[in-house]
């Protein structure tokens, strides 16, 4: 069975505890794009999810692209510039896009999924065919995990 692997949305790593985000599940399952760290730059364990990051490289970037051809000009559920809303959302999908193809390099590779309560992400994840859960679905599936 390949290994799971997710990238966690701000909305959900805002729920987790801090015993959760320092357990070995986390530290080995979970990954933050760099934009989600910046956003949860007031944490209390900030300075600690540099090591879960999923930076942001020259291929996530042409994901990016490809991400932002798929949103129309005037749809702002994605990204909201001017309002300031979702400007890590298109990242997280561009991460997982770039973490996709990686995996599909080797023979059993991760899968990856996105973990948001973000119904425009949840939308152009299934768009993309890309794996996404709701929070509360990845706290569910992985309730057995969050041990030391």
């Amino acid at each position: 069975m390949n290994e799971q692997l997710f990238l966690l949305d701000n909305n959900a790593l805002s729920h987790l505890t801090v015993a959760q985000r320092a357990s070995a599940f986390f530290r080995e399952h979970c990954y933050l794009p760099t934009e989600i760290i910046h956003e949860a730059e007031g944490y209390p364990d900030a300075g600690s999810f540099r090591g879960n990051e999923y930076p942001t490289t020259a291929t996530v970037l042409k994901h990016l692209i490809a991400v932002m051809a798929t949103v129309a000009p005037d749809d702002t559920t994605l990204v909201n510039l001017y309002a300031n809303k979702g400007a890590a959302d298109p990242i997280l999908i561009a991460c997982a896009l770039d973490a996709m193809d990686e995996a599909s390099q080797h023979l059993w590779g991760p899968t990856w999924t996105i973990v948001t309560n973000d119904k425009a992400v949840l939308a152009k994840a299934n768009e993309l065919r890309v794996g996404a859960c709701t929070r509360e679905d990845f706290l569910f599936r992985t309730k057995g995990d969050w041990h030391g």
